[in-house]
C-alpha cells in the first residue's frame, strides 16, 4: 500500500519527465539538432529501461557472429560503450593494463573475453569517440553500440531494443514513478524488439500475447524476438577453465536485477548465502575478506563474469590460484525457432544498405 501511495504521488514528475524526454526526441526526429550516422556500420543494443536487461550478452552473441570465419581479422569489430562506473573520462581503447576503474565492468569483460580480435572502446561522447576510433584504426568494419539507444547524437544503422520479460516496459513508467528512461513510443526508434530473460517453454500463445502489448508503441513491422539466458559450467578464477564438480556455494552479485541468477544458483547448486550489492559496484578489500570470513568449510564462491574482472583484481597471485573463487558465465539463447529469424534480420540488406 505504501509503495502504491509513493508511486502515485511520484507520477506527476513522471509526466514531466517524459514530457522533457519527448521534446528532446522531437528535436532530434524534426533534425533542429543534429543526429550522426557513423561511416561504417554500427549496431546499438539498448533499452527503454534503468537497468540490466542483458545488454552485455546481446553484444556478446553479435561479437561471436562477426568473429567467426577465416576472412575475420583483428580489429575489424569495435565495441563502444560509456564504460559505466569507471574513474577515467574520455575516449579510451582498452588494453591488457586497463582495469575495471579505468574502463568500466562490463568493456572490460568484454575485453578479457575477445580481444585481440575485438577492439573494446569507451568513450562518452559516441560520435567523437567513433571519430578518433576510426582516424586511428580506420580498418575497422563495423562497431557495437552498448546502451545507446537513448544517445541520440548518434543515428546507428540497426537499433535493437532489448525487453525484459520480467520488466515489461508496457506496464512501466517514467522515471520516478517507474524505470523508464523515456516514454513507451520510444519504442518505434527500434528496428527489432528481443525480449530478453524468458523460460525457455514460454508457451506461444504468451508471446503472442506479449507482442501485442509492444505493438502499440513499436512501428508495425518492427520484428519482436524472444529469447532467454544460457548458464555454463563455473569457470575457475586461477584456471580459467570449467569445473562440473560445484555443488555448495555463496553468491556474491551487483546486478540491477539478480532475482533470474538467484533463482538459477538455487535450482542448480546447494546455496549458503548471497551477498548482493548495487548494480557496477566497486568492490573493495573489505568487501572480499567478509566474504572469505565468513565462507562455510567446503564451499565455493560464485560470482557473475561482470563481478569477476573487479573480484580479481583484489586477489594476490597466492589467493588467485588456492582460493575457491569461479564465475558463471552467461549467454543469449534464442527460444526454438527465433535464432534463425534473428540472424536473418541482421543480414538483411535493406537494413545493411539504409
Amino acid at each position: 500500500m505504501k509503495r502504491f501511495v509513493v508511486k502515485c504521488l511520484l507520477l506527476p514528475f513522471s509526466g514531466l519527465y517524459g514530457l522533457i524526454t519527448s521534446f528532446r526526441n522531437w528535436l532530434f526526429d524534426s533534425k533542429l539538432l543534429k543526429s550522426t550516422q557513423p561511416g561504417v556500420y554500427s549496431i546499438c543494443v539498448g533499452n527503454l529501461t534503468v537497468g540490466g536487461t542483458g545488454k552485455t550478452p546481446m553484444i556478446e552473441f553479435l561479437i561471436k557472429r562477426y568473429i567467426v570465419g577465416a576472412s575475420v581479422r583483428a580489429g575489424d569489430t569495435a565495441t563502444l560503450s560509456r564504460g559505466y562506473g569507471r574513474k577515467t573520462s574520455g575516449f579510451r581503447i582498452a588494453t591488457d593494463a586497463d582495469t575495471a576503474e579505468t574502463t568500466g565492468d562490463e568493456p572490460l569483460q568484454l575485453y578479457r573475453k575477445f580481444s585481440p580480435l575485438v577492439r573494446v572502446c569507451v568513450g562518452e561522447r559516441r560520435v567523437e569517440a567513433i571519430q578518433t576510433l576510426l582516424g586511428e584504426h580506420p580498418e575497422t568494419a563495423r562497431i557495437l553500440l552498448d546502451d545507446a539507444f537513448q544517445h541520440r547524437p548518434i543515428r546507428p544503422h540497426l537499433n535493437i531494443l532489448l525487453m525484459d520479460y520480467n520488466r515489461p516496459f508496457y506496464d512501466d513508467y517514467p522515471f520516478p514513478a517507474g524505470r523508464l528512461r523515456e516514454r513507451r513510443n520510444g519504442a518505434r526508434r527500434a528496428d527489432g524488439i528481443v525480449v530478453t530473460k524468458c523460460p525457455m517453454n514460454l508457451w506461444t500463445t504468451e508471446q503472442k500475447r506479449i507482442i501485442q502489448q509492444i505493438r502499440p508503441y513499436a512501428r508495425p513491422e518492427t520484428p519482436v524476438f524472444f529469447a532467454g539466458l544460457h548458464y555454463d559450467q563455473p569457470v575457475s578464477f586461477a584456471t580459467y577453465q570449467p569445473v562440473a564438480n560445484l555443488t555448495d556455494v555463496v553468491l556474491v552479485s551487483g546486478l540491477a536485477n539478480a532475482g533470474p541468477l538467484e533463482q538459477y544458483v538455487r535450482q542448480t547448486f546447494r546455496l549458503h548465502h548471497h551477498h548482493q550489492f548495487a548494480d557496477h559496484y566497486a568492490y573493495t578489500r573489505a568487501d572480499l575478506d567478509d566474504v572469505l570470513a565468513t565462507l562455510p568449510l567446503n564451499t565455493a564462491v560464485l560470482t557473475t563474469e561482470k563481478d569477476w574482472v573487479k573480484l580479481d583484481g583484489l586477489l594476490t597471485p597466492n589467493e588467485r590460484a588456492n582460493l575457491p573463487l569461479f564465475y558463471l558465465p552467461i549467454a543469449v539463447q534464442f527460444l526454438p525457432g527465433y535464432e534463425q529469424l534473428f540472424t536473418q534480420f541482421l543480414a538483411s540488406d535493406t537494413l545493411k544498405n539504409r
